[in-house]
């Protein structure tokens, strides 16, 4: 499995195991979720994608029970969490209405509870859930800071920001913001000429893609574009979330997939997308088949 470096002593997997539908399985005992986890591991898939409110605040407490079932675990995986939503739930019973919340001694309180949850005493990357219409970005800024100081946390990043809430957030701090998490897949493409995507491959930082199968729609194998992909799948003797996914690693920004299944047979399969090597034209044919008409958003003159 490739790596991508994010600093010089932090690197993540190229695909990453996410956990955002962990506490939805029927089976969430933590020999189950330690399945799980080594079936990763096999493939060279360390990194696990986690945040405070999957699961209404219980993904991580549910990650973190398996863990303690094997110790030695921790030292060989990398563990991603966000903060920053607040849901009216259990935890936020006072609170009225769902928000965001990217104040310190938010940030500070959420990191110490998934520290707790996950039983671990260091995060490998924070990110900032979503971005916050009310940020303080100094404030923000110092306790990511902070943080990092702290040895709580590696390094720190961000999620669904667009260019100018990433530049804002990076103005405040120290540190460097290591990664942006976006949704792009062939069925949301807009990242690939937004600006998102030219923003981060300019900067160097690298960029992770969630629902990189567009929530299991682009597995219907529908449309003008669900033939393409089974076509291609049928010629490599790969299933159509390998080509789909491999259609993101194709791209030069070395995108990490967030790669979310529940299903045991699916997990050991993630990896396939690594042996597919993908040209322009394939990635082309599977671009234009992404728009309804078939066609490429713009025309020649």
């Amino acid at each position: 499995m490739e790596r991508i470096n994010l600093s010089s002593s932090t690197s993540l997997s190229r695909i990453v195991y996410g956990m955002w539908r962990l506490a939805e399985d029927t089976n969430v005992s933590p020999k189950h979720i330690l399945e799980k986890i080594n079936i990763c591991l096999e493939q060279g898939i360390t990194s696990f994608d986690q945040a405070a409110v999957y699961g209404l605040y219980t993904s991580e407490a549910l990650f973190g029970e398996a863990l303690k079932e094997n110790r030695s675990l921790r030292n060989q995986i990398e563990i991603i969490t966000k903060c920053g939503i607040v849901n009216p739930s259990s935890r936020y019973s006072n609170a009225s209405v769902t928000h965001y919340d990217t104040s310190r001694e938010h940030i500070f309180n959420s990191v110490d509870a998934s520290l707790k949850n996950m039983s671990t005493d260091y995060l490998d990357m924070l990110l900032i859930h979503r971005q916050d219409p009310f940020m303080d970005h100094f404030e923000t800024g110092k306790a990511l800071d902070d943080l990092v100081l702290s040895g709580k946390v590696k390094e720190v990043g961000v999620s669904n920001f667009r260019p100018w809430d990433f530049n804002l957030l990076q103005s405040a701090m120290k540190s460097k913001l290591v990664t942006n998490q976006i949704e792009l897949s062939l069925a949301a493409t807009d990242g690939f000429t937004n600006g998102d995507l030219a923003f981060h491959q300019e900067r160097a930082t690298t960029i992770m893609a969630w629902s990189p199968l567009g929530g299991g729609r682009l597995m219907k194998g529908k449309g003008p574009l669900g033939k393409v992909l089974s076509k291609i799948a049928a010629n490599q003797n790969v299933d159509i979330a390998a080509v789909a996914v491999a259609w993101l690693l194709a791209h030069p920004a070395k995108i990490c997939p967030v790669m979310g299944t529940n299903n045991l047979d699916r997990i050991a399969k993630i990896s396939e997308a690594m042996n597919f090597r993908m040209g322009r034209e394939t990635w082309f044919e599977l671009y234009t088949a992404s728009f309804n008409d078939g066609e490429l958003p713009w025309r020649l003159p």
